[in-house]
């Protein structure tokens, strides 16, 4: 089945690549049967009819098939959706690329404090300070994070900047919220990041420290670590601004 030419920008949202990473990561049969509107709300936190308008979308564009499937008994047969044979991220592959080579281009054309060319990393960076903004819903303090909720949600928004990119982050957190830790899945540039390590994944860190930055958190521990599984890179990040004591704390 084929793509339309509006696929790539369909996956820029981050609802819409949300579902149709639900479905592709479904495990043997269950991704060939696919899930309902209401099955795959539950898994990704929205209604049910807000999904079904993504949906649409998706399989208008053919990212997405359909087709009804009749239960045991009475009743009317549920429509269900799948990923259709083929690899979902070639949609969007050539623009993600298109990004990379603008950055590293810069890298050439930028100096650094001594005048020097950026390195990969304050490439990222800077096209974080350039970009990240933009890429966000919301308006975040740029103040650092005095509280645990308050430093998540700004890795949450890194992880919008990610998605952008054509990531497929998910979040862990410990030290009772001080860290966290992000799987990156499905990266756009792999063959590039196979050959060429310390050149994507300096990109890399550059772009998610530089998106803390803009969003007040200059004080961070920040690590990447490539291919801890074929297809999975592993970001560690702990903020050093100390938390306000807690309520219970306070005498």
């Amino acid at each position: 089945m084929s793509t339309s030419d509006e696929a790539p920008g369909l996956l820029r949202s981050a609802v819409r690549r949300d579902i149709v990473d639900t479905l592709a990561n479904l495990d043997g049969s269950a991704r060939e049967d696919g899930l309902t509107a209401r099955e795959i709300g539950a898994q990704v936190g929205l209604h049910a009819s807000t999904v079904r308008f993504h949906l649409d979308q998706l399989v208008a564009a053919g990212l997405l098939t359909s087709h009804f499937v009749r239960s045991h008994g009475a009743g009317r047969p549920s429509k269900k959706y799948a990923v259709p044979a083929g690899n979902l991220h070639a949609a969007d592959t050539s623009e993600s690329y298109a990004v990379l080579a603008g950055l590293l281009a810069e890298m050439f054309a930028e100096r650094g404090p001594d005048d020097t060319p950026l390195t990969a990393e304050q490439a990222g960076a800077a096209w974080a300070h350039r970009h990240a903004p933009g890429i966000v819903e919301v308006a975040p303090s740029t103040e650092p994070a005095r509280t645990a909720g308050a430093w998540l949600s700004k890795v949450g928004l890194m992880i919008d900047v990610l998605r952008d990119w054509g990531y497929t982050p998910s979040l862990r957190t410990e030290d009772g919220g001080r860290t966290a830790e992000v799987d990156l899945v499905h990266c756009p540039f792999l063959p590039l990041a196979r050959t060429h390590p310390e050149v994507v994944c300096a990109v890399h860190r550059g772009l998610m420290r530089g998106t803390l930055e803009v969003f007040g958190e200059d004080d961070v521990e920040l690590s990447l670590t490539p291919f801890v599984e074929p297809h999975r890179c592993l970001a560690h990040m702990t903020t050093r601004t100390p938390f306000a004591p807690t309520r219970g704390a306070r005498t």
